[in-house]
């Protein structure tokens, strides 16, 4: 396999934009949220034939469709959803939700392309399989090296490491109060901790164990969220301390330091929103380097430029008894950082 680096995380911090400043780079294949749009089957045990992974890549991701029913759609859906060929009722094909969009002007012309050659793949590891799209990919829209860059993906960690055993790893990572309050104003991180309310509330492993009479078991505020569509305001209107995404901040954190613990250093990187804004110049050349493409200087300076420092210092903004709060929230994650 050519060389793959997935940079992994919390996400709000500044993930987006740094997919975007390596889809300018020349040697890289910038493969924008692919795990998350392909989630929960992009990973599958055992060998499968070239018709399953297909399917992986061009099935619809069920809760991502419902959220853009219930006008609640993530501002990282680029689907052209108006006049894309698919749409949220039909379902938009996983891999033309954010990945395809940013590599070419017309993602279903670029999806039907990979159909004739996908489904006629041998059975064989899925980790084969994707050696194979990275290849088709690469050589369709450029690069050499691949990074693949999803929010909320350190929970992958212990599979990505079995299905492609060289990849490198980058954690990015933010200020945890400042990366809690831009989570608790996105659609997608309120959905998560919905769901994880869910589990917690019901006692289960894993949000995989809702069922219908589970669902009946939940308060009708948490219950209404599986209704098509769902009442966007019991998403984004019920008031949810800020202190609640720093626990949620802590928990991914946490467990993205443990699942990467045990990699030799040449495997690892950790990047911070806040270097990375601070001296873009040596944090863009160092992430490039890493990934195994060349440190361009009118790369990096491009980059640098479209970085936006203003979301620094949000935390600060509210008041001290909050403040104090987050601030504890997000002391466990810190801990984890810190001890590496």
């Amino acid at each position: 396999m050519r060389p793959t680096t997935f940079i992994v995380g919390t996400g709000r911090s500044g993930s987006s934009a740094l997919s975007r400043i390596l889809n300018a780079h020349p040697e890289i294949l910038s493969l924008n949220e692919m795990l998350a749009a392909l989630t929960p089957v992009a990973l599958p045990e055992g060998e499968v034939p070239g018709t399953e992974f297909w399917a992986i890549l061009s099935g619809p991701n069920g809760i991502f469709d419902l959220m853009i029913r219930s006008d609640a759609a993530l501002p990282e859906f680029l689907y052209p959803r108006k006049p894309g060929r698919h749409s949220a009722e039909n379902g938009i094909p996983a891999l033309c939700l954010m990945t395809l969009p940013p590599l070419t002007a017309d993602p279903d012309a670029a999806l039907d392309a990979l159909e004739p050659i996908v489904t006629e793949w041998p059975t064989r590891p899925v980790g084969e399989h994707y050696a194979a799209l990275f290849d088709h990919l690469t050589a369709r829209f450029g690069g050499e090296v691949v990074v693949e860059r999803s929010g909320y993906s350190v929970s992958w960690i212990p599979r990505l490491r079995e299905v492609f055993p060289e990849c490198r790893f980058v954690h990015l990572f933010r200020d945890g109060p400042d990366c809690a309050m831009s989570m608790s104003r996105h659609p997608g991180y309120r959905m998560i901790y919905h769901l994880r309310l869910m589990v917690e509330i019901l006692g289960l492993d894993s949000i995989t164990e809702l069922d219908a009479d589970q669902v009946a078991k939940l308060p009708p505020e948490l219950a209404g969220l599986f209704a098509d569509p769902f009442d966007r305001r019991l998403l984004m209107d019920d008031d949810v301390p800020p202190a609640n995404f720093g626990r949620l901040w802590s928990e991914i954190v946490t467990e993205g330091v443990e699942s990467l613990r045990g990699l030799p250093p040449e495997r690892v990187m950790t990047l911070t929103y806040e270097d990375l804004i601070a001296t873009p110049e040596r944090e863009l050349a160092r992430l490039a380097e890493f990934a195994g493409a060349a440190a361009d200087p009118s790369w990096i300076a491009h980059g640098a430029a479209n970085l936006d420092a203003s979301r620094r210092g949000a935390a600060l903004r509210l008041p001290p008894k909050e403040l104090t709060a987050l601030r504890e929230a997000c002391a466990p994650g810190e801990a984890a950082l810190a001890r590496g």
